[in-house]
């Protein structure tokens, strides 16, 4: 698990970190903008990306988007989070086919250049009639 993820914070911590009451952070969960881990005896923890993700949820929500607003802007920004890894691969695998490629046509070239006399070194036998 990444640093970033560990569970860490209570929910009074949480909330003071990322500038809302404790209540707030009750609503967002219910509204299923942040899911917060659970400890055995069922209290809450956040994450440092939990925290992150407060602060956008703030953000939002002091620009004037609606929670409902807020969800969607959320669940397009991981879209695009998503597309944007998904691309990052495809340019890998692109990279390394175009590499394979080259390595291929290299060696089809070597190979034709060991079968091939250049015409300058050539013995030509012309026909005498």
């Amino acid at each position: 698990m990444d640093d970033d993820q560990r569970a860490l914070y209570i929910i009074s911590v949480a909330a003071e970190l990322a500038g809302v009451h404790p209540q707030t952070l009750r609503i967002y969960e219910r509204k299923g903008l942040i899911e917060p881990r659970r400890t055995e005896g069922r209290s809450r923890r956040y994450s440092d990306r939990d925290i992150a993700l407060l602060q956008r949820i703030q953000e939002l929500t002091n620009e004037g988007v609606s929670l409902a607003g807020v969800r969607k802007i959320l669940e397009l920004e991981a879209d695009i989070e998503e597309l944007q890894d998904r691309v990052a691969a495809l340019d890998d695998a692109l990279a390394r086919a175009r590499d394979d490629l080259q390595t291929a046509v290299r060696d089809v070239h070597r190979s034709y250049r060991r079968d091939l006399v250049p015409v300058s070194r050539a013995v030509v036998r012309v026909p005498r009639r």
